[in-house]
């Protein structure tokens, strides 16, 4: 399966039994987790034994995000999230990731709209200054919505850089429908994480368990003809190897043409 991949919520060998039936890459999340950063070489020495004992699989990962905000107005937050991200860079550019994703850090009520695009352009475009080959995306999670995202994508004009849409947040998040943020965002969408909600709160649910009306929103995704990839983030094994199935069908060209 090129281009979708399996989160790392589930055990190893969970893990190991979805990606040996589905042929699906692997998205690691530990370096997502600030404590793992601090155990920088211990963890990418336990990363390398799990990539070489799953059969050495297609990579994305995930960076961290707890407490950081990249468009802080305060210069030593932003230094604080620049070194962060910079040593999750580090890990996927050792692990051979394809891909790395970075939250975008908005809450709500706490973050103006007005002037967010313009500070995170400004700090990717400063992460971004002497890297190429690992393409840097900004995954929306509690954005009420695309709007800023969608400014932030116009502004940053590095070739390494765009979107990663989390269909289950804009479901829960958002007042706005996951298929509006994918007809808006498409052109600029990299990467899709895939997993369903009842619409009050984030479960990563199996596809078809919530109420997120999946296979509308991918179609509309694919048709923006984008070179996006995909992962399932569920936290059953069962309910990832059914949303793999879903997510196949979904995508194929003669599924979009229906």
């Amino acid at each position: 399966m090129s281009g979708i991949y399996i989160s790392e919520l589930l055990p190893v060998e969970e893990l190991r039994a979805v990606m040996d039936s589905t042929g699906a890459g692997l998205e690691l999340i530990r370096f997502s987790v600030a404590v793992n950063l601090d155990d920088f070489d211990c963890q990418l020495r336990e990363a390398e034994k799990l990539v070489k004992e799953l059969g050495g699989p297609s990579l994305t990962l995930h960076g961290p995000f707890l407490d950081l905000n990249p468009a802080s107005y305060d210069s030593l937050v932003q230094e604080a999230v620049f070194r962060r991200f910079q040593e999750a860079y580090r890990a996927a550019a050792a692990l051979g990731a394809e891909k790395i994703i970075f939250h975008s850090g908005r809450i709500p009520a706490t973050v103006y709209l007005e002037g967010w695009a313009r500070r995170m352009a400004d700090f990717f475009e400063r992460f971004l200054e002497g890297k190429s080959g690992i393409p840097v995306l900004v995954e929306n999670v509690f954005d009420p919505e695309y709007t800023g995202l969608l400014e932030l994508a116009e502004r940053v004009e590095h070739p390494d850089f765009g979107l990663c849409l989390d269909l289950g947040h804009a479901h829960c998040y958002s007042p706005a429908p996951a298929k509006e943020w994918a007809r808006a965002l498409g052109p600029y969408v990299r990467h899709v994480h895939v997993h369903d909600n009842n619409g009050t709160g984030d479960q990563h649910l199996g596809l078809g368990m919530g109420t997120l009306p999946a296979a509308d929103v991918i179609r509309e995704l694919v048709k923006s003809g984008g070179d996006m990839s995909w992962t399932v983030e569920c936290c059953e094994k069962e309910q990832g190897e059914e949303s793999l199935k879903i997510l196949k069908n979904c995508i194929s060209p003669l599924s979009v043409l229906e």
